[in-house]
Parts: C-alpha cells; sequence; structure tokens
C-alpha cells in the first residue's frame, strides 16, 4: 500500500466515526436499536472514486473503532454486522461500478445489502436481543425498510460527493 493510500483510508475512516460520533438515531420507532448513521458515506465514496479495496479497509477500520467507542452498546455483534452490511454494499458496488453508471451500482448496493442483512439479521440479532428467531421473523418488514433507507440515503449522498470531487480536478 502506498503513503498517499494509508492517509486517505485513515482520513476517510476518522471521518467515518466522527461522522457516526455526531449523527446517529433510530430510523423506525419498532426497531430502535437499528440507528441510521452517515458513517458509509466516507466508504462508499472512496470505493466510489478509488476502488473497493480502499472502502473495504476503510470499513473495517471504522467498524472496530465504531464498534469499541461510539457504538460499544452493540459489542462484537455490532461490529460484524456493520462489516458485513457495509462491505456487501461495497464489493457490490466496486464490482458493478466497472459495469454500470454509479447511480445504478448503489441501487445494487443497496439490493445486496438489503438481502444480506435478512440473513445475518436471523442469524445475529437473537443473539444481540437474546430472544428466539420466531421474535425476529416479524421485525423482518423493518430490517428491510431501514437498510433500504440507510443505504440510499448514504449511497446517493457519497454519489454526490463524486461530483464535487470531479469538479476540483
Amino acid at each position: 500500500m502506498s503513503t498517499k493510500m494509508i492517509a486517505r483510508c485513515g482520513v476517510l475512516a476518522a471521518i467515518s466515526i466522527i461522522l457516526v460520533y455526531l449523527f446517529h438515531f433510530p430510523l423506525l420507532p419498532q426497531v430502535p436499536f437499528l440507528e441510521y448513521d452517515p458513517a458509509d458515506i466516507p466508504i462508499y465514496f472512496s470505493t466510489l472514486m478509488f476502488s473497493p479495496i480502499d472502502g473495504m479497509i476503510i470499513t473495517i477500520i471504522a467498524s472496530i473503532i465504531q464498534g469499541v467507542t461510539v457504538s460499544s452498546s452493540s459489542g462484537i455483534i455490532g461490529i460484524i454486522m456493520h462489516i458485513f452490511a457495509t462491505g456487501t454494499f461495497v464489493i457490490v458496488l466496486g464490482a458493478a461500478n466497472k459495469r454500470f453508471s454509479k447511480l445504478v451500482s448503489i441501487l445494487l448496493g443497496v439490493a445486496a445489502m438489503t438481502i444480506i442483512m435478512i440473513i445475518w439479521n436471523l442469524i445475529f440479532t437473537p443473539l444481540f436481543l437474546g430472544t428466539p428467531i420466531n421474535a425476529v421473523i416479524p421485525l423482518l418488514p423493518f430490517i428491510i425498510a431501514f437498510n433500504i433507507i440507510k443505504g440510499t440515503i448514504n449511497g446517493l449522498v457519497a454519489y454526490g460527493l463524486t461530483f464535487i470531487k470531479v469538479a476540483k480536478e
């Protein structure tokens, strides 16, 4: 890794952590443990502008630091879920961005993240909440809505930021 890449990833990870520290709140009252935060915006921006490798490095760094500081109440499960959700989005975004427009790539990332988080929420939410899986199944419509809303907002803001970067060059 070049010094420039290390510095870029460090700065964007720091911005991600600051964003989650400043802005996080439940989107849907039925599932208050699912909090919206804009922390993925710098990660998606990095993926769109540089590479999915940058995006994954920032995802892992930011997830771990957020998980032991700002979001420490969710513990290791929160760290893993953040890596799975954001990592899925980043991988799909990076792969799709080579074939499709940025906007289509974002929509594919939202879809992939939403699908994968249905599966992981069925596995991890019972552990996190200490409830049987049957108690999680009625929450799936809210989990789906949450992931669609969060992914779309963060993806579109990251997309918008790519125009600012391009305009400055």
